[in-house]
């Protein structure tokens, strides 16, 4: 599988912009050879932690675009959109397949608080897979990278490779790139982190998408201006470095849940 991260900026809280902007670059990156494109987090808006006006329902505008975009390119997608939700809504991430069909939907399960995001949206609370060409998949959002137990859990699901749209800051580049590989490093599957470029009201964005690969080596970087970024995930890969350094076997998690209860 070929996947094509989407380094680019948004229009400042102008879906209709973004969103015919997506379709442009859908059409570039299959003619890359793409097999499914990722988008950075709230990419049809730009993220924000305390925005919510743009929530909408599971068929709302920005939804069905990338649903149409999906099935008129007939390649998957992993859009996102801000997902109305009681008591508040959710920051979600939703995969489709060529046929424009929804296969996969998570909500960030750890909204940035540093940034006030969880005062402002629910936090999700399931993971969520979906298999595209042989290969499993996994989504998680962002923030949700400093958590490596989400990961662990998407290791102990068979997920070969978890795609992380994100709206990562210049400031923290050295935290992004570093947790990427470890994420990978320490599950032994693929991570693919897609960050947007420009200048918002929130923040200053540089790119840098990355992804590493099963023994955590970087084999996809993006530089800091707009650019499509490919990633080759094989799952033969993964098999093979767990068989290389079958680190699952020897993990004990009875005894860390003893040892954290204490």
């Amino acid at each position: 599988m070929k996947v094509c991260s989407v380094q680019a900026a948004s229009a400042w809280e102008d879906p209709d912009a973004n969103l015919g902007k997506a379709g442009h670059l859908v059409r570039s990156a299959k003619e890359l050879g793409a097999d499914l494109v990722l988008f950075p987090e709230q990419f049809a808006t730009g993220w924000s932690p305390h925005s919510t006006r743009f929530a909408e329902g599971s068929h709302g505008r920005v939804v069905e675009a990338f649903r149409e975009i999906a099935r008129h390119h007939s390649i998957f997608i992993v859009g996102a959109y801000v997902e109305r939700h009681e008591p508040r809504p959710l920051n979600t991430s939703i995969a489709i397949d060529p046929h424009g069909d929804v296969v996969a939907s998570f909500s960030k399960i750890h909204p940035f608080s540093p940034g006030g995001e969880d005062r402002h949206y629910d936090a999700g609370d399931h993971l969520s897979t979906f298999t595209a060409g042989g290969v499993r998949f996994g989504i998680a959002i962002c923030y949700d990278l400093r958590f490596g137990p989400l990961f662990r859990a998407y290791a102990l699901a068979g997920v070969h490779c978890v795609l992380v749209p994100s709206a990562w800051p210049c400031s923290r580049t050295r935290a992004w790139e570093i947790l990427v590989q470890a994420r990978a490093l320490d599950n032994q599957f693929y991570v693919v982190g897609c960050n947007p470029t420009g200048t918002t009201p929130v923040d200053r964005y540089c790119g840098h998408s990355l992804s590493a690969d099963p023994v955590g080596a970087v084999i996809a970087r993006g530089g800091e201006g707009d650019e499509l970024v490919i990633t080759e995930v094989d799952p033969e890969k993964v098999d093979a470095a767990r068989a290389r350094m079958p680190v699952e076997k020897d993990l004990k998690p009875d005894l860390y849940h003893r040892l954290m209860s204490r």
